[in-house]
């Protein structure tokens, strides 16, 4: 056994003792959590709730207020071996999944920067897999000057089909791998290309590839173009991913301008079996916050 097997073992069998010492409350939440099923599976964007937490604590809130699935932002960036093994052993105690990250540095549509992203994609893999996280929300970055937008369209496709070469065929927790294209709205990312649901869909589609699909945020979009559920009827085949918050001030549903039980209701009739993760910032007490957000989203409010 290597120094590196060593740590984990020793790790992982510290925290196997320490799972039980998990809060009463979260335990109970899970194992609600697992005994129901909504329309769709619902997810959580932790960067969005108890940041004064440690990492292990934040996904048992999370459990607590219902929910078994998890979406990261690369805060395993700077973890060890060590860090890892904690991770996991929480989130299997509490029945919880990591559905999705984020967090790569280059984007999509800078052909100078074509082969870091890959680079770095590929990397990615090897935490990914450590944590039995299947999807990797990927961004077009920055409109670069002097590159016209159809040539930066262009390099978007080309970039995302040798990214699909890359998770052709890959499994992670015996799921396909996938990556998700992300629209940033203009107003809190002046400068990023991707800012419509429509472009980005198109680029998706030129892609061709099963593994590679469109993140539709429901907030950037309304914040950006609007006619939200229109897009939903289109192009529903090409979303792997919807994200949730409201406008103005990206806080939960209800407390903003989108009707977001039509929008339920419509991804309900459109058959939508992939993950909706709230990324809303809650105005009020987080816990009972999520709670709501998820009777709401499975129509049991």
């Amino acid at each position: 056994m290597n120094r590196r097997s060593f740590t984990q073992v020793m790790a992982a069998a510290a925290l196997s003792a320490a799972v039980p010492k998990l809060p009463a409350a979260a335990r109970a939440g899970a194992a609600q959590a697992q005994s129901a099923a909504g329309p769709f599976p619902l997810s959580v964007m932790l960067w969005t709730v108890f940041n004064n937490l440690p990492f292990e604590q934040r996904l048992a809130k999370v459990a607590e207020a219902g929910y078994t699935n998890i979406q990261l932002v690369g805060e395993y960036a700077k973890w060890g071996d060590a860090d890892f093994a904690r991770a996991n052993a929480a989130r299997k105690s509490l029945g919880i999944q990591f559905d999705a990250t984020a967090g790569l540095r280059n984007g999509v549509s800078d052909p100078a920067t074509r082969d870091a992203f890959l680079a770095e994609l590929h990397e990615a893999f090897t935490p990914m897999e450590t944590l039995s996280c299947p999807a990797m929300i990927v961004l077009s970055g920055d409109v670069v000057p002097g590159l016209s937008r159809e040539a930066q369209h262009q390099a978007s496709v080309e970039t995302l089909k040798r990214a699909a070469g890359l998770v052709e065929g890959r499994k992670i927790a015996g799921q396909p791998v996938r990556l998700l294209l992300e629209c940033i709205h203009v107003e809190e990312r002046p400068k990023y290309f991707l800012t419509r649901a429509d472009e980005a869909i198109e680029v998706v589609r030129a892609v061709n590839h099963p593994q590679v699909q469109f993140l539709y945020d429901i907030y950037h979009e309304q914040m950006t173009a609007g006619n939200l559920i229109e897009k939903l009827e289109k192009h529903i085949d090409a979303i792997g991913l919807i994200h949730i918050a409201d406008v103005p001030g990206r806080h939960e549903p209800g407390t903003g301008e989108i009707n977001y039980d039509n929008i339920y209701r419509k991804l309900a009739q459109l058959n939508y079996k992939h993950n909706v993760a709230m990324e809303f910032q809650p105005s009020g007490d987080p816990v009972a916050t999520l709670r709501a957000a998820k009777k709401q989203a499975w129509g049991l409010g």
